[in-house]
């Protein structure tokens, strides 16, 4: 018999990891695994959404080709490879719960300077902190598929246009998510059950990447980033409270 809750909470997921990928609000993805985990493990929900979410990046990849920002990518990449390879050798010492409360910290540390010191040094991107970023950023996707947020840290103080800025992180995730692949196996996560829910919501992914592209072309720019922070903002506050409660 079908457990229609399940399937809701994941169809959920899956809906607003697509829309964040099509370009829209980008931090609303932080809000799949929560909601996922309503009626299902964490780790479970993890696992289910790696394969959907490689078919939405290679789905918005087809949108968004050759727009990225290499420079960023370049910078990005090796140090997220290490974040995982650190998420894969902790990952049985892991507490889904601290995870949580690191990631949700982070978003709203990240909002509140910000607002108090815009243009300051701490939040001001560069090579340094694009590294230290990308670490956490490779570790939270390995675990929870949370790497967006340690990544926004870097890239949205540059203020790129919204389609490169889109479009870069499309393909950094395309990357990650490969090869998170192989720890993923290693660590017997794709197992046959996972892999039949991840086939029966596929659908749902290119339907929810067009959705979001959708909404990334009819939304200016003043409001695209006022919904990536306001989504962030909930995202953090969400994983904070699920963490402590």
């Amino acid at each position: 018999m079908i457990d229609f809750y399940f399937y809701f909470t994941a169809s959920i997921g899956v809906i607003l990891f697509g829309i964040s990928k099509g370009g829209f609000a980008g931090p609303i993805a932080i809000l799949a695994i929560p909601i996922m985990s309503l009626s299902m493990s964490p780790v479970v929900a993890a696992a289910i959404l790696l394969p959907i979410l490689l078919v939405m990046d290679v789905v918005a990849m087809y949108i968004y080709w050759k727009k990225w920002d290499l420079k960023n990518i370049k910078i990005i990449i090796p140090p997220a490879i290490f974040g995982i390879l650190i998420g894969t050798l902790t990952f049985k010492y892991s507490s889904d719960d601290s995870i949580r409360i690191i990631i949700g910290t982070i978003a709203i540390l990240f909002i509140l300077l910000t607002i108090i010191q815009k243009n300051n040094i701490l939040i001001k991107s560069t090579k340094t902190k694009g590294t230290f970023w990308s670490i956490i950023a490779g570790y939270t996707s390995f675990l929870i598929h949370s790497g967006g947020t340690p990544i926004n840290f870097f890239l949205l103080p540059q203020k790129l246009n919204k389609t490169v800025y889109v479009s870069t992180m499309t393909l950094v995730f395309l990357i990650i998510n490969t090869i998170k692949l192989f720890p993923y196996y290693y660590l017997n996560q794709l197992v046959i059950s996972n892999l039949t829910v991840s086939l029966i919501l596929s659908p749902l992914a290119p339907i929810s990447i067009y959705l979001g592209y959708y909404l990334h072309k009819k939304i200016n720019e003043e409001i695209f980033y006022f919904f990536i922070y306001f989504f962030l903002g909930i995202g953090g506050i969400k994983l904070i409270y699920d963490g402590i409660f």
